[in-house]
Parts: structure tokens; sequence; C-alpha cells
């Protein structure tokens, strides 16, 4: 997923530009700070007091320069007109956060208005156009048959949570003025590997078989997640 991201940075800014990036339920700040590290002046933004706390951790073990490109900001992603100016930033992600967003609507219009022109939203997001694929790959039938008419899933935690559909947040998205501009599967064959797994020798051929499944159809349909880019107009 970094890769596709960077991809994506790559093909709209020019090469060296240090971009205003926004980073929506930063979690524990590892993409945040990845970004940081590349340059960028990164504003992460986590309610979560225990994210935060490792988050700063880590921040206070990097160089100065990079601790002066990185904020953490304590609120809610849906508050971001709050803490925001309309198009203050270049790039917009939140990753691995709306499936705990039952109404996702307001939060991607907020996070679309916080987008300059021509701005990138990035989003990870549990495909629900696939959650049969975990359980029916895993034996669980009753589990595979239950999933397919439905968003709703209990997630490795045991939380009850929410996917979303292709379909559904391509049209989000253009009617918020951030239209689709590429997708990508994510964990097309690893979805189903235990969290303990032992990293295999050849990871670097695992990575690049995810890489060319999450880009190529009909595989990247079935990821367990999907990411998306939208451009503002």
């Amino acid at each position: 997923m970094a890769r596709q991201l960077d991809e994506q940075i790559a093909g709209r800014y020019p090469v060296g530009q240090r971009l205003r990036i926004l980073d929506v339920g930063m979690g524990q700040g590892t993409q945040a700070l990845r970004l940081a590290r590349a340059g960028h002046q990164v504003t992460g933004l986590e309610q979560d007091t225990t994210m935060i706390a490792a988050a700063r951790r880590s921040l206070d073990c990097e160089p100065d320069g990079i601790r002066e490109r990185m904020r953490i900001i304590e609120g809610d992603g849906r508050d971001t007109g709050v803490h925001f100016l309309p198009g203050s930033f270049d790039v917009v992600l939140c990753h691995g956060v709306l499936m705990y967003v039952e109404e996702p609507d307001p939060l991607l219009a907020g996070m679309a208005r916080m987008l300059a022109p021509g701005g990138l939203l990035s989003l990870l997001v549990r495909n629900a156009d696939a959650l049969a694929m975990r359980p029916g790959l895993s034996g669980d039938w009753t589990g595979a048959l239950a999933s397919f008419d439905t968003t709703a899933y209990r997630n490795r935690l045991g939380l009850d949570v929410r996917a979303d559909r292709l379909a559904t947040l391509t049209a989000t998205l253009a009617g918020i003025g951030a239209p689709l501009h590429a997708w990508y599967g994510v964990r097309v064959f690893t979805d189903t590997a235990p969290d303990d797994a032992p990293i295999p020798a050849d990871v670097a051929t695992l990575l690049a078989a995810e890489e060319r499944a999450g880009r190529t159809d009909p595989y990247r349909g079935v990821a367990a997640l999907l990411h998306l880019c939208g451009v503002r107009g």
C-alpha cells in the first residue's frame, strides 16, 4: 500500500516537493512518520490517547528535522473543519478508519474539503464485496453464506464493524468533489495468514505477487482491503 501511495504522489507532484499531508486516524503514526522522513510536512489527527502516546514515543526517537516536520493533534476525524481551514492539505490519508464509522459520508466530505485543488485523498477500507472470502477460505461455510448480503462483519479484534463497497464509495467520492482516480486491492493472497505467522524467506516474491494481484483484475476485486485514491477537482 505504501508503494501505491508513493506512486500516486509521484504521479501528481514534482520530485522533491514538500507536501502538506494530513493523516486522519493516524494510529501509532507509522505512515505519518514514513512520510515525514521523506521530507513532507505531516499532521496526524488521532483521538485514541494510547495511540497518540505511542506515536509521540516514536517521534521522540527521530532526528530534529523530522520532529519539526510532524505535528500530532488529538481529535476526531469527523471534526477536521474545527482544526483546519479548507484547502489546507495536498494529500489527506484515512487508512483503516472508515470501518469504525457508522455513517462515513460526513467524514469523507470533511476530508475532501481539506484538500487543495488537485489534491489526493487516499482511503484504505474493508472490501464489502469480498466479505465471504475469509470465512470461505477458512472452511467456515455458514459464515461465508452469511457474508454475501451484508456490509457488517466481526474483525480480528472481536469488534463488530462495517465494510464498504467499491461502487458505493465511487459514487460518494464523485459527489464530494474528489472522484475516484485509481484503486488497488490489498491482501489478496495473505488475508488468511495468522497475525503471528513468521516472515517467509521469500518475502520479496510474496510482496511482488501481492503487488501484481492488487493491480490486476479479477484478483483485486476479491482483496480483503481496497485502497482508493480520489483527486479533488
